[in-house]
């Protein structure tokens, strides 16, 4: 080589990758150039570490704000990638050209920014001034990727006369037009001004390596750059250039990647929609067609789709007749689609779905080996996920814990852990296999923008558990609302932050004195209940948050009533609402003062518990005149229950409530809060013939000038039960209501109660009776 060669390549692209191989063992470099930060050069050693599996990225982020971030992702058939190993493999330095990461970190404009290219920054003009583009609609292609993969991806020989810098020489030429006809119409702009800065740059180096290794060196870059190297620019005019940019500190580590990343549609300027497909045309010893529809059939098998041999070579003969219908050099992603479609999945999309998710785009995640560098949160949290088993996937994969388990437990407080640092690796979900407080169901999916996450939680401490307390402990020092400081004591306590809960608690009983506000209250107690039921199943002592609970609640006791009094319709559905869960956390709340009373017998029989205190305000609810009546009746309704309010009581509330004397409104707000919504109020209607006689008995007097007005109201409480729940309140109100003696509706056969008694004995076998002529007489009756 008397000159640089000059690698013009598409960035992840398994074509330009076998090129590149090619190339570079035909010239022999003294030294191989990548478009790439600089600041990697200390790092770029361990691609050639058996630890490191591509896809990978290298993450540069800005020393004192770590959120500033960028990317530079390398698949295994990336050029960039091919040429680092193909030089550490030959023992030929390695050097990376680009603008360093200290400079586009520094312009940057948000955190966590992907580079378009494996060099940072765009590797080509914007959508409009595709270079691809513009070469494919002059081969006369309406389909860049179409043309792409006929002239580079599906040509797997070496040039006719075994010069394999002869591709790269017509590209460059190709490029230099391109670049040519772009600046004659006035393409230029922000885009271009950052892609001069870069090619200054990229110049400056690649002098400096001539000067280090001699003329011999080899440059692999984005094709878009390539006329711009090659340009005769002076050293005094690129270093005007670059004069007066922008400079942070920057870090740089090897973080993995995924396929999924890759894929055009996850946002990457530089992404490839088939990053599965690529991989397996980059691997692919021979056949490449063959052995990808037979990796298709086996998918499909494993998902118990009727796929054979048979299926296999139909799908290949239609993949073959299709590329050479349209006139393509081999069956390409396009035909071997069309082939899957018609040929393994019978014409439906839905099979065709988990080929494009699984093998098309992938979901395979890189790993990086224990010595690249890393902060010393990324190493705790790598070693907690060796110690729990518990290894990041690129797919989504939902987990069950069982926290009555040390390993399930322990996982458990992890993953919350790395969500207070905001670090999303899990998600919980409703657990599937029941209601006991036991049980977690979380979905886990690891996605590469977590290692920014990571690196930005390292402001926070060393370790997970460090970094998560005085992450909590900050928040709880932040918070305004009472409710966000109950709800961080609930997270610390799912977290395990014993540490952190004194500063919580702190903060939220200074917060708890001086809030008067029973919304804020009612909103708050929730929260802090289920976090000292919680508290059982994770062995955490809770005692203080107990305390702190009740409290809140003897608050709210005394505030209620007060606070409902005046309220317009949209403040009362509200206030409605917090007393439903105000009764939910009274409820769990209690079963925690019963047990810490069982001691004391004498006390507990002789000071009312929290349950009996909240009974007697709502019956204040229930019964005091000028209140909202969805309030007064969701009151009646909480009372009767709990078996606090009888039947007779009841009704006479209800009767009350819907008087003549009562606003049809006020009358229809009672009802709806009284039965509420769902299934459990339509079958208190069904079970109590009673309350349902005195709703249609109102609802059947109602003015016809107010009926208007109330029916919005009655279709929303009655449209939310269950269809079922419906069909038998219409048969009942068909019927008139039926007598409880049992006596036929019209229209309707008799009791047979010869038949009815006949199922007694299995019912009492059943329930558990005793077989007496007492009881049997007394059943007959009842039947």
């Amino acid at each position: 080589m008397s000159r640089p060669a000059l690698l013009g390549v598409r960035h992840h692209g398994p074509g330009s990758a076998r090129a590149v191989v090619s190339a570079l063992g035909q010239c022999a470099p003294s030294a191989v150039l990548i478009e790439g930060p600089p600041e990697a050069d200390a790092i770029v050693h361990l691609a050639a570490d058996e630890g490191m599996r591509p896809p990978v990225a290298l993450l540069a982020h800005a020393a004192d704000d770590p959120g500033r971030a960028a990317f530079w992702p390398l698949a295994a058939f990336s050029p960039e990638w091919a040429a680092i190993r193909w030089a550490l493999a030959h023992d030929v330095p390695v050097r990376f050209i680009d603008l360093p990461a200290a400079h586009s970190l520094a312009a940057a404009g948000g955190p966590g920014a992907e580079t378009d290219a494996p060099g940072g920054g765009a590797s080509h003009p914007a959508p409009r001034l595709d270079p691809l583009a513009a070469l494919a609609a002059a081969a006369g292609y309406d389909d860049p990727e179409r043309w792409w993969e006929d002239a580079v991806e599906h040509r797997r020989g070496g040039p006719a006369d075994g010069d394999a810098l002869a591709p790269f020489a017509a590209v460059a030429d190709a490029m230099g037009e391109l670049r040519t006809g772009f600046a004659e119409v006035g393409t230029d702009g922000p885009l271009a001004d950052r892609d001069g800065i870069r090619e200054a740059y990229m110049r400056l180096k690649l002098r400096e390596a001539q000067k280090e290794f001699g003329d011999a060196v080899a440059v692999v870059c984005g094709a878009w750059h390539v006329p711009a190297l090659a340009a005769k620019r002076t050293v005094a005019a690129d270093r005007q250039v670059l004069k007066g940019l922008p400079k942070v500190k920057a870090e740089i580590s090897w973080v993995p990647w995924t396929h999924r990343r890759l894929s055009r549609h996850s946002g990457y300027g530089a992404g490839i929609t088939s990053p599965g497909w690529y991989g397996h045309l980059f691997h692919a010893p021979d056949r490449p067609v063959e052995r990808w529809l037979t990796d298709v059939a086996r998918l499909l098998r494993e998902e118990d789709f009727p796929v054979s041999s048979a299926h296999v070579i139909e799908a290949v003969r239609l993949a073959e007749t299709l590329a050479a219908m349209r006139g393509r050099p081999l069956a390409g992603l396009a035909e071997t689609v069309d082939a899957v479609r018609a040929v393994m999945c019978d014409g439906s999309d839905v099979p065709l779905a988990l080929v494009r998710d699984r093998l098309v785009v992938g979901d395979v995640l890189g790993e990086v080996p224990a010595s690249a560098p890393a902060t010393p949160l990324q190493r705790d949290l790598a070693r907690l996920q060796r110690t729990l088993r518990l290894k990041p996937e690129a797919a989504f994969r939902d987990c069950e814990f069982d926290l009555r388990k040390d390993t399930d437990a322990a996982r458990s407080r992890l993953l919350h852990r790395l969500r207070l640092l905001g670090v999303d690796w899990g998600e919980p979900m409703r657990s599937r296999g029941g209601l006991g407080t036991f049980r977690e169901s979380w979905r886990l999916c690891w996605e590469p923008e977590l290692a920014v996450r990571i690196a930005e939680a390292g402001a926070w401490g060393t370790t997970v558990e460090g970094a998560a307390t005085a992450r909590a402990e900050a928040l709880a020092r932040e918070a305004d609302a009472l409710a966000d400081i109950t709800a961080l004591a609930e997270r610390c306590l799912l977290a395990g932050l014993d540490g952190a809960l004194p500063a919580v608690m702190r903060a939220l009983a200074d917060r708890a004195a001086l809030d008067t506000d029973v919304g804020h209250l009612a909103r708050a107690l929730p929260a802090l209940v289920r976090s000292v039921r919680y508290g059982d199943v994770r062995r955490t002592g809770t005692t203080a948050l107990a305390e702190v609970a009740a409290g809140i609640a003897e608050r709210i006791f005394v505030g209620l009533p007060a606070a409902c009094a005046g309220l317009d319709t949209d403040a009362a559905a509200e206030m409605r609402g917090h007393t439903d869960a105000v009764h939910q956390a009274v409820s769990l709340l209690a079963e925690t003062e019963t047990g810490d009373r069982a001691g004391d017998e004498a006390e507990a029989n002789t000071t009312p518990g929290i349950r009996q205190r909240w009974s007697a305000v709502l019956r204040i609810l229930a019964g005091r005149d000028g209140l909202p009546g969805g309030i007064r009746g969701r009151a009646a309704r909480l009372l009767l229950d709990d078996g606090r309010l009888t039947d007779d009581r009841a009704a006479r509330l209800m009767g009350l409530a819907l008087s003549a004397g009562t606003a049809p409104a006020d009358a229809a707000a009672w009802i709806e809060g009284f039965v509420g919504s769902g299934g459990s109020g339509g079958m208190l209607l069904v079970h109590d013939e009673r309350l349902l006689t005195l709703v249609d008995t109102w609802l059947t007097g109602v003015p016809p000038d107010a009926f208007t007005d109330v029916l919005p109201l009655l279709r929303r409480t009655f449209s939310a039960f269950e269809p079922g729940v419906r069909r038998t309140l219409g048969e009942l109100v068909r019927r008139g209501g039926a007598s409880a003696t049992g006596a036929a509706a019209p229209g309707e056969a008799p009791l047979d109660e010869e038949r009815a008694a006949a199922v007694l004995p299995t019912m009492r076998l059943l329930l558990g009776m005793a077989e007496t002529a007492e009881t049997h007489g007394h059943a007959q009756g009842a039947a």
